[in-house]
């Protein structure tokens, strides 16, 4: 049955399935997108916590995060880049704005388009913050070698069908 719960503002559905009844829990197959999912909420929560300690929720860091490391974008190209859906990545950026940590302009070719920038005091911000996320994302990867990271890694691609798209642009 669905379960809806607020998650920064965001209402994400949950399916609860019984898993007993519904599936064979030897397959491997539910256990590793079970154990992808636990891993994943994880680490977002600890994301969070560095985000609030500093009055920001996990989507304004994700926002920042992204404009740090991939420069000015439209705002939909922030909204795949982080994930988030169409109804609430404005409500995200306006709030961003009036924290003044963002800047909005419109494109000097078509002015339907919404540039997305940070601001200095954004960037001074975001530079604090990128750092603890990324070392709090290599803390709890320390677990693994290095060959395992990559062996992971690579999975993932698969999965996600990378390793063909790259194959077949060669």
């Amino acid at each position: 049955m669905p379960n809806n719960q607020i998650y920064d503002n965001i209402y994400v559905d949950i399916i609860y399935v019984d898993v007993r009844k519904s599936w064979n829990m030897n397959d491997i197959e539910l256990k590793i997108l079970i154990g992808m999912h636990r891993n994943v909420n994880s680490i977002d929560k600890s994301t969070s916590r560095i985000a609030s300690e500093h009055g920001l929720t996990f989507s304004q860091f994700a926002v920042l995060e992204a404009l740090y490391s991939k420069g000015d974008m439209t705002v939909g190209m922030v909204r795949k880049h982080i994930l988030s859906s169409m109804g609430t990545i404005p409500l995200i950026i306006n709030n961003l704005v009036k924290m003044n940590y963002v800047q909005r302009r419109s494109d000097e070719n078509d002015r339907r388009i919404c540039i997305i920038s940070l601001t200095a005091e954004g960037r001074e911000l975001i530079k604090k913050l990128a750092p603890q996320n990324e070392k709090m994302i290599k803390d709890y990867m320390s677990i693994l070698t290095n060959e395992e990271k990559n062996n992971l890694f690579y999975l993932m691609k698969k999965l996600g069908g990378k390793i063909n798209e790259e194959k077949s642009a060669k």
